[in-house]
């Protein structure tokens, strides 16, 4: 194996896993990392896809308990059947606008500075969302998974489907959209790994069935050097989220995107260094 292509492999493989589920953009971490690495091309983008399935068994991994039980409960629970019907009626919406704008928006945003002007205007509407929960007279609507109407699973849903946008963040548009919309910050966080679930494996297969012809047998370890590290880092990424919200607000992810959008910008503009799409 080429040692330093294993480590490009391991290093995208933690910003993969540790970026996924904070609101600060994976896919956008992914195109300026990569871009800083020389690690471009459609056999990193097939890398990119391999890599989030990574990320998506560790938050599988962590809720399993609460995924057994609603397996367990299709048939004899209504909160159960409530529930999954809430995370299919969230998805619909970027499914369909996914399908509709991904090459569009592949071809034109799949660069470090269109992520660059993303990351600053979502972390403006953080710091937005965070002071208007903050200052509001009304406490949150929703302070429990059960309380979740679909009204309220559809909003969430249409919030998701900004994150096409690359430098969004799936995770940030979700909670911070479930948030405006009304739920607890816990709440909207737990209801975003949960929409991640089905939503990323679909995509994963999605676009692995379409690269196929890109997976070839020789790169299979650089592959699983690079998925392990993502299963790693997101499940300790997830677990620590989890006990940090419930203390903490969004505020410091909003200004750390705001500096790296910056940061990525300024070197861009003076051409101290030469990213590329």
């Amino acid at each position: 194996m080429d040692w330093i292509l294993a480590f490009k492999a391991l290093l995208l493989g933690i910003v993969e896993g540790l970026t996924e589920f904070l609101p600060v953009s994976s896919t956008g971490h992914l195109i300026v990392v990569g871009s800083l690495l020389n690690f471009t091309g459609a056999q990193a983008k097939a890398f990119d896809v391999v890599i989030q399935f990574g990320a998506i068994l560790a938050v599988c991994w962590e809720f399993r308990r609460k995924i057994g039980e609603l397996a367990s409960g299709i048939v004899s629970r209504p909160n159960a059947r409530r529930f999954i019907l809430n995370i299919v009626v969230a998805c619909i919406p970027a499914v369909v606008f996914g399908l509709i704008f991904d090459k569009q928006i592949k071809a034109l945003l799949f660069t470090p500075v269109s992520v660059a002007l993303a990351l600053v205007i979502g972390g403006i509407v953080i710091l937005w969302a965070e002071w208007r929960q903050s200052h509001g007279n009304k406490m949150p609507r929703v302070r429990t998974l059960d309380e979740l109407t679909v009204t309220d699973a559809l909003k969430v849903g249409l919030a998701q489907c900004l994150a096409l946008i690359p430098g969004t963040s799936r995770s940030g548009s979700t909670i911070i959209g479930g948030m405006l919309f009304g739920l607890e910050r816990r709440i909207a966080t737990e209801f975003s790994f949960f929409l991640a679930m089905p939503l990323l494996f679909g995509a994963t297969v999605y676009e692995l069935y379409k690269m196929r012809t890109l997976l070839e047998a020789i790169d299979i370890g650089v592959f699983i050097l690079g998925l392990v590290a993502a299963f790693a880092s997101a499940f300790i990424c997830v677990r620590w989220l989890l006990r940090y919200i419930t203390t903490h607000d969004f505020k410091v992810f909003a200004w750390y995107r705001i500096g790296f959008g910056l940061l990525i910008l300024i070197t861009a503009y003076t051409g101290v260094i030469k990213w590329t799409a």
